[in-house]
């Protein structure tokens, strides 16, 4: 099989989880955070398993990135740059800043499942950019695709960071969960997730590609369910839960 067939199969296998993902992660919740329970085998550190689950995104993305001919392209790299940036942070430096997580654990079914889709997403994206897909023009820089991407991935980053930062500095007084208050939480109950799957969307568009594409719809069909789950976590733990607040997307969901 040519690795096109190859590529083109994977991405079908990626669509089809996504889909998968979606039913099953709605009828019953993975386990681990809040959500942790009994019933889903041994457990490792939470750190770890975080770090664990994360890193094929770094490693795995760059040595496949790296080993195709337009590496050393400058479009390709940029877009390599801003994966890495995301996935430096979330596989080494959140754990590490991560509160209140002494004797908690990760089934390592998640662990394994979450590695396992992460080496069949990096090599999708890292082998799209640098060798089978068709290359970047110099007037990419200023296509509307890359810009509009780009401006989606940023701001969804940013928000991203900025809600994490608002539910760990909660945490720093030993409290493990609370109503978070504030920016978008007023709106929503994940800005976290809204901003990761405004962020991949991005990232669809400035790609322009399926391997893209298969990340944002895998990306969606992972958080919305578990953003739903959170919500009505929420609202079963704290009777005063504003009413008008919604799970992910402002006055819709």
């Amino acid at each position: 099989m040519a690795e096109h067939d190859l590529h083109r199969l994977l991405l079908l296998v990626c669509f089809a989880l996504a889909g998968i993902t979606f039913f099953v992660t709605g009828v019953v919740t993975a386990p681990y955070g809040r959500h942790m329970r009994a019933g889903f085998g041994a457990g490792i550190p939470k750190r770890l398993a975080w770090m664990l689950m994360e890193t094929p995104s770094v490693v795995v993305f760059a040595a496949i990135f790296f080993a195709g001919s337009r590496a050393q392209e400058l479009m390709p790299r940029i877009f390599a740059a801003l994966w890495l940036l995301h996935y430096v942070q979330r596989a080494w430096l959140d754990p590490l800043m991560m509160r209140g997580t002494a004797g908690r654990v990760m089934p390592l079914s998640v662990v394994a499942s979450g590695m396992a889709f992460n080496m069949l997403n990096s090599y999708l994206n890292a082998r799209w950019l640098s060798e089978l897909g068709p290359g970047y023009a110099s007037g990419w820089w200023y296509d509307l695709r890359f810009l509009y991407g780009l401006m989606l991935f940023t701001g969804g980053f940013m928000v991203n960071r900025w809600a994490d930062a608002v539910l760990r500095r909660m945490r720093r007084g030993g409290v493990e969960y609370a109503i978070p208050k504030g920016g978008l939480y007023d709106d929503i109950s994940c800005p976290n997730y809204f901003g990761e799957l405004v962020q991949w969307t991005g990232w669809a568009i400035m790609t322009w590609s399926m391997a893209g594409l298969s990340f944002a719809v895998f990306t969606a069909a992972n958080l919305i369910p578990r953003a739903v789950a959170h919500h009505h976590w929420y609202q079963r733990q704290f009777p005063d839960y504003p009413r008008r607040r919604c799970a992910i997307f402002p006055r819709v969901l």
